[in-house]
């Protein structure tokens, strides 16, 4: 999505090829005949990776790379104070998962940096109440799909049956919440100019597309959205991210609406902008939208949000991300209206912010706070030779002109150490979590040690090189180390990097293609393999987490992990049912101390970019054979104690009820 040298082969006329020139504008760059096609018959498939052809889809000078990388954190691996004795496998053939994911024509052939490049969600609930988690994945172009978890991780395709494919809409982001509280996940899907979804859960994996009646049919460019009860009343409510118009009125063949040429500059024009949205859930799966009155009046260029209860005043304060200028962060007023308080708690924020999460790295009971930013890393790309720098703040290369709200930027992630009444340090750099081209974050327990750790999905596909996915364990509450090439998550399986993204006759139409410079004949270009949204949870319920990725144009990653199978794990999982409050607990915070582990966590669903699932709450248990208690702080006000309760299984905890079972071992 850099600015420099984009260009774009617009149309051809017989002997004449019109070219579109940079973002900063339209203009014919060259006229010229194209020469005679040259006769490829029988010839061995030609490819093009950035400008490079190559004898076969692999990239020996990433492969090389990826190698340097490895043996770098092997090596610095040696002074780790943190278990990592264990790998991730792939797991997508043994799955049966055949879902791939579909891009629109902006994101190959005719390239353009507009948003369609940010991908799409992934998002997981037990939809079928068997008390196995299924995968919802999005798409572009094609079908959404519901995979159904058959247990033993393997799956099965339900679309059709569950009525959610979607098919042709251009959908961006999934979300399941309760929102009647029957205690069947719902779920609520964002497109671009097609309409958004309601799926009500009708059982048995069945669904029925409630839009009309539910009034959160919203047209426009939306993106995350995010379930949430602000007013505690017992139902969720909906805050909607849009970011804001980078289409034209123009449709492919194929029904896209074609990208903005300017749309990476979208910032710049406030006559594109699309406000973010407010729903209250007036009950019976009726929303109401009270953006006006809710004093949410700025999200700039949103693409999604999280919310957390930071000034412990009992309702859920709203953060949201703006990924081109400053962020926002509005406190709750008992539930009744929003007050921007940015500036009083987050003065400075990234300022091309994309993914989200709100945890407890430290176990001190105050909620810390990290955000990637994805497009401060577009100014300037990194060689193979400056990896190192990916751990540093971007160089920035676009003039202040260009970044809307640089005063109050951070060019980088951002992570936010609370250090309680109300005050806040930026740590990122001193804990190590800076990463290179980042869209998600998800949390959670992967080595089960009493310490979230953090998946961080990166890179930028055509026409860039390869990005990898980050794998952040937590030593500790000190700090996080780079264990992505120790833990099998880097390289791929093969060291694959690229994969074909389409093809390209340089001795003929495609002459002026940015790719044929210096080429002529017939090639397949190849784009680099990236990742957008994820999700971790037990995926094989064997009691270790495992990961789940959507792709951009290609397969998902299923990554299986073996940490069950290396070391003897003590964890457990708590599933919420609420009863005053809202039914899956969502804002809910449970504290479990176990040994001299004391874990807090807050129900919210986040666990990737774009998405919002429906799971139980993890706690690894470190070397603790037993929880010495667990508090439950529901949305409604109401604690909660639970008497006893042994690890390695699932916890059903009731609100109001007298919790003295051992939860079920699974």
């Amino acid at each position: 999505m850099r600015l420099k040298n984009l260009f774009l082969a617009l149309f051809c006329i017989p002997g004449i090829v019109l070219v579109l020139g940079p973002l900063t504008g339209l203009g014919v760059v060259a006229l010229a005949a194209p020469p005679q096609q040259a006769d490829s018959a029988d010839q061995p498939t030609r490819y093009l990776y950035m400008g490079q052809e190559l004898k076969e889809p692999k990239s020996q000078a990433e492969i090389d790379w990826m190698r340097r990388r490895k043996a770098d954190q092997e090596k610095r691996a040696r002074d780790y104070k943190v278990f990592d004795d264990f790998k991730f496998s792939d797991g997508l053939a043994a799955s049966g998962i055949t879902f791939k994911n579909g891009i629109t024509d902006d994101g190959k052939k005719i390239y353009k940096a507009d948003h369609y490049d940010h991908g799409n969600g992934i998002a997981v609930a037990d939809v079928d109440g068997d008390g196995l988690y299924d995968i919802y994945f999005v798409n572009q172009v094609g079908c959404n799909e519901l995979w159904r978890n058959l247990g033993g991780g393997k799956f099965e395709n339900i679309t059709d049956k569950a009525g959610v494919g979607m098919c042709g809409q251009i959908s961006v982001a999934a979300s399941f919440a309760d929102t009647d509280n029957d205690g069947k996940p719902d779920l609520f899907v964002t497109t671009v100019r097609h309409g958004n979804h309601l799926f009500h859960n009708l059982g048995s994996g069945k669904f029925e597309d409630i839009t009309e009646q539910s009034g959160l049919g919203y047209v426009g460019h939306s993106s995350g959205a995010v379930f949430v009860d602000y007013n505690r009343d017992g139902l969720v409510d909906l805050f909607l991210s849009n970011v804001g118009r980078y289409t034209s009125n123009e449709k492919t063949a194929a029904g896209n609406y074609v990208g903005l040429a300017d749309a990476f500059s979208g910032q710049l024009h406030p006559d594109r902008s699309e406000p973010c949205k407010l729903y209250k859930n007036l009950g019976n799966n009726k929303f109401q939208d009270v953006t006006k009155t809710s004093g949410i009046t700025t999200c700039g260029w949103n693409g999604d949000a999280s919310f957390v209860d930071l000034n412990d005043s009992g309702y859920p304060d709203l953060y949201v991300l703006n990924m081109q200028g400053n962020n926002h962060f509005y406190v709750n007023v008992n539930g009744d209206h929003f007050v921007d308080k940015t500036d009083q708690y987050f003065p400075k924020t990234p300022w091309g912010a994309m993914g989200i999460k709100f945890f407890d790295f430290n176990n001190d009971g105050l909620m810390d706070l990290f955000i990637t930013d994805m497009h401060s890393d577009m100014s300037y790309d990194l060689t193979y030779d400056e990896w190192d720098q990916e751990k540093t703040k971007s160089t920035m290369m676009w003039a202040d002109s260009f970044m809307v709200g640089h005063e109050k930027s951070i060019f980088g992630n951002a992570f936010y150490k609370n250090l309680g009444n109300g005050k806040f340090e930026e740590v990122s750099d001193k804990i190590g979590v800076e990463t290179y081209w980042p869209w998600g974050v998800s949390v959670d327990d992967l080595n089960a040690d009493g310490y979230d750790d953090m998946f961080i999905t990166a890179g930028m596909s055509y026409h860039y090189r390869y990005g990898i996915n980050s794998l952040l364990l937590n030593e500790g509450g000190n700090g996080f180390k780079d264990s992505e090439f120790l833990l099998g998550i880097e390289p791929r399986p093969g060291e694959q990097t690229v994969a074909p993204w389409f093809d390209v006759d340089c001795s003929g139409p495609d002459v002026l293609h940015r790719d044929c410079k210096g080429h002529e004949g017939k090639f397949t270009v190849l784009g680099s393999l990236s990742s957008r949204s994820s999700v971790i949870f037990d995926l094989d319920n064997d009691g270790d987490l495992d990961i789940v990725t959507n792709e951009f144009n290609a397969a998902p990653r299923v990554l299986i992990s073996d940490l069950a199978e290396k070391k003897k794990i003590s964890y457990l999982k708590v599933k919420l049912v609420g009863t005053k409050s809202n039914r899956e607990g969502l804002g809910a915070k449970v504290i479990v101390t176990a040994g001299n582990l004391k874990i807090t966590k807050v129900k919210d669903g986040k666990s990737g970019y774009l998405s919002q699932s429906d799971l139980p709450l993890y706690f690894g248990l470190g070397d603790a054979t037993k929880i010495d208690s667990l508090e439950v702080l529901w949305p409604s006000g109401a604690k909660q104690s639970v008497a006893h309760a042994d690890p390695n299984g699932v916890l059903e905890i009731v609100e109001g009820a007298a919790t003295t079972e051992t939860p079920e071992k699974k």
